[in-house]
């Protein structure tokens, strides 16, 4: 039997995230199935009534897919409590190229990634800079708090 991956976050604003994490992991805005123009087109196509769509659902993208194919999908599920406490799973970006990569180049890779990622919406929470122990990653928050790492 074949299985496929989904990663699923919860989140007050899906096409927020979808966007912010879409720039982070080089993903692209899933696009409706069946030729449908919109997801809430699609979602009521399908029988979901109207008043079980939160305002503004489906109108953008709530989900993002590797354009390559090769990652999961990734889908933002609108939920109405916030978060409150630590991640119990976090995503780590791996753009530093490795330990055979010179710890200089790593930090050079990963510095860019972060810039790019706060200008798009992320906070830095802190930078992890050991070079006693060849390491250097930075911890972030998405827009909505989710931890990361970009190592």
């Amino acid at each position: 039997m074949e299985m496929t991956l989904q990663l699923g976050i919860d989140c007050a604003d899906p096409q927020r995230l979808a966007s912010f994490w879409a720039e982070a992991l080089g993903y692209v805005p899933e696009p409706p199935p069946g030729g449908h123009s919109t997801w809430r087109e699609y979602w009521a196509a399908m029988g979901v009534p109207e008043e079980e769509l939160p305002a503004g659902a489906g109108e953008a993208p709530e989900s993002i897919i590797d354009p390559a194919g090769q990652g999961p999908r990734v889908w933002f599920q609108q939920v109405p409590e916030p978060k409150v406490t630590k991640n119990r799973v976090h995503l780590d970006l791996k753009v530093g190229g490795g330990r055979e990569v010179p710890l200089a180049v790593r930090a050079q890779r990963v510095t860019a990634k972060v810039e790019r990622l706060t200008e798009a919406g992320a906070t830095v929470l802190r930078i992890m800079d050991e070079p006693d122990m060849e390491h250097y990653a930075v911890v972030l928050q998405d827009p909505e708090g989710n931890e990361f790492c970009v190592v």
